[in-house]
This record gives structure tokens, C-alpha cells and sequence, in this order.
């Protein structure tokens, strides 16, 4: 699904973002056709299990961990600027997760304050990460491949192919393409 290959220092980050907004807007319709039934909730449930494996603790944890990291050493400020921002988006994000996925059980069962809590919070995600990921692709992105480029970028793109063959609470990457798939085909 996603390429390994990259020529530059957010290929295969902005590959992520679109199996990212692909499955976000999977969220989105199935909140807006939702009867609250046992079959909208295990899609939400998998798509929320996606967000936090995929989106926040593979995608995410390059940014965090390896992108960001190198502006730093281009001379990209940490504490201000477009990094404080996406590090704070990327806590709002866990934030909203969090919320949908302490809900979800009792949004299940019929409990109106939860069905509220879920919906609030998937759609503060939706409305947050197409935000943020527009801003990365768009702004910091180009900024990063214009300073990470020749050998820093294939030392860095060579990093971000060791995340990748980690394992995210037991599921690969591969794993979570899959599970990203199944969301995405008709019916599911």
C-alpha cells in the first residue's frame, strides 16, 4: 500500500497521510450513517485501533522521533514555529482518540452520554488531523525537503524504514495497511 522507497524526506510520510484521510473519511460516513448499530461501532472501533497504531504510533513516531528531530539539526526551532504546532496537534490527536476509545464501549450498549463523547470526538479528530495533515503536506513538508536532502535524506528515509518493520502493540505495519484495506472496501 504505502511506498518504502523515498527521494525525498516525506515520501512515505505523505503516502501515510493519504491511507491516513482515506480512512478518516471512512469514520466520517459511517458516523453520518450510523444507526448506532453493532456493525458502525466494530468500524469505529477499527478505525479508531488504526489511528492510534498507525497515525500516531508509526506515522507519528517518525515525525516525532526522526523528522522533526533533523529540521532541528537544519536549524528548525522545537519550541516554536511549525514543530511546536504539529507537536501539539499530534497531542490533540491522542486527546480525541483517547476519548472515542474510552466511549465507544459504553456508546455501544446505548448510553446517550457516550454516543455524544464519540461523536464529539471523531469529529474533532476529523476536523483536526485534514487540518494538520494539509499544514504538513503543504508547509512543513516542503520545508523539510528542501533542507533534508542528498546523503541526510537517505540516512533519514533508511530510519524511517526501521519504524516500519516494528511491531505496534503486536501488529506490523504491514498489519495495519491491511486492517486500512478492509475498512476501505465496500461493505465493510
Amino acid at each position: 500500500m504505502v511506498s518504502e522507497a523515498s527521494d525525498t524526506a516525506t515520501a512515505m510520510l505523505r503516502d501515510e497521510h493519504v491511507l491516513i484521510l482515506e480512512v478518516v473519511d471512512v469514520l466520517e460516513r459511517t458516523l453520518d450513517a450510523s444507526d448506532e448499530d453493532a456493525q458502525a461501532f466494530d468500524v469505529i472501533g477499527r478505525c479508531v485501533s488504526f489511528f492510534r497504531l498507525y497515525a500516531d504510533a508509526c506515522h507519528h513516531g517518525k515525525e516525532e522521533d526522526l523528522l522533526f528531530p533533523e529540521l532541528e539539526d537544519h536549524g528548525l526551532p522545537k519550541d516554536d514555529g511549525p514543530i511546536a504546532v504539529m507537536l501539539h496537534e499530534h497531542r490533540l490527536g491522542r486527546a480525541f482518540v483517547s476519548r472515542m476509545a474510552e466511549s465507544i464501549d459504553d456508546a455501544r450498549s446505548g448510553e446517550e452520554w457516550a454516543i455524544r463523547e464519540l461523536r464529539s470526538a471523531a469529529d474533532g479528530y476529523i476536523d483536526l488531523i485534514r487540518n494538520h495533515i494539509d499544514k504538513e503536506d503543504n508547509v512543513l513538508f516542503n520545508m523539510a525537503d528542501a533542507m533534508v536532502v542528498g546523503s541526510a535524506c537517505r540516512q533519514l528515509c533508511g530510519k524511517y524504514a526501521a519504524v516500519c518493520q516494528r511491531r505496534f502493540e503486536g501488529r506490523t505495519k504491514d498489519d495495519l495497511e491491511r486492517l486500512a484495506a478492509e475498512l476501505l472496501a465496500p461493505g465493510s
